[in-house]
């Protein structure tokens, strides 16, 4: 079942995000599990959000790519939802 991965990133700036992606955009693109990637400014600093095909696939990306290139300081409060159905124009 494929799963919506939510991280509140407090803290974080569009730039210090912006930064992250630059050096994962590629990686994410041919991660095991990998569905859509997409993110906004909120309040209290930045939200990323991803659709992946198990929550595995997410954590071991998380874990391996970026939590090292996280900003200092920099603590993303992840959750996880379970979804019903993706539809996409591809």
């Amino acid at each position: 079942m494929a799963i919506l991965t939510t991280a509140h990133v407090k803290g974080q700036t569009k730039e210090g995000y912006d930064g992250v992606l630059t050096g994962l955009q590629e990686l994410i693109r041919e991660a095991p599990g990998f569905i859509l990637h997409t993110s906004y400014a909120y309040e209290e600093g930045w939200v990323v959000a991803e659709i992946w095909e198990t929550k595995a696939d997410a954590d071991t990306f998380f874990a391996k790519y970026v939590v090292p290139n996280l900003p200092a300081g920099i603590h993303p409060k992840r959750s996880y939802q379970e979804l019903h159905s993706i539809v996409t124009n591809s």
